[in-house]
């Protein structure tokens, strides 16, 4: 077993609580059994994982973030690692296979991704996070 995939690892997901596209695909993406427990967090609330990506000048509007252990991924990178976590049953988590397995793959469709997600926002009157001072 690869170590990013050892059991009982933590594994925290940071993301838009307030786009629409981002909560769908937290609800609908599995995770395998032996990998563990995902633990899923609202990049707009004030928490601990906020706090350490801030301060490592992680940019959430940028995409979100995945902690692996010790170690966290993000954007197109997060997007790949979660999708090799995932499970391959349901319609759902076999296309986010097919389209993000390959981790080049997955950094050519991301910035579409997050242009989807920000031009959704912007219509929905959403504001950015705004965790990381520009």
């Amino acid at each position: 077993m690869q170590e990013d995939t050892a059991p009982n690892r933590q594994l925290r997901l940071v993301y838009d609580g307030e786009c629409p596209m981002c909560r769908r695909y937290v609800r609908w993406h599995r995770i395998r059994q032996e990998v563990g427990e995902l633990e899923l967090i609202d990049a707009r609330q004030h928490s601990e994982a906020r706090q350490e990506l801030t301060a490592m000048g992680i940019d959430l509007d940028q995409g979100f973030a995945l902690q692996i252990g010790q170690r966290w991924y993000h954007g197109s990178d997060a997007l790949h690692r979660l999708t090799l976590l995932g499970t391959r049953s349901g319609v759902f988590n076999r296309l986010m296979y097919r389209l993000f397995a390959s981790p080049e793959r997955t950094a050519r469709l991301y910035p579409l991704l997050r242009a989807c997600r920000n031009g959704l926002l912007r219509m929905l009157g959403k504001r950015p996070i705004e965790n990381v001072r520009r």
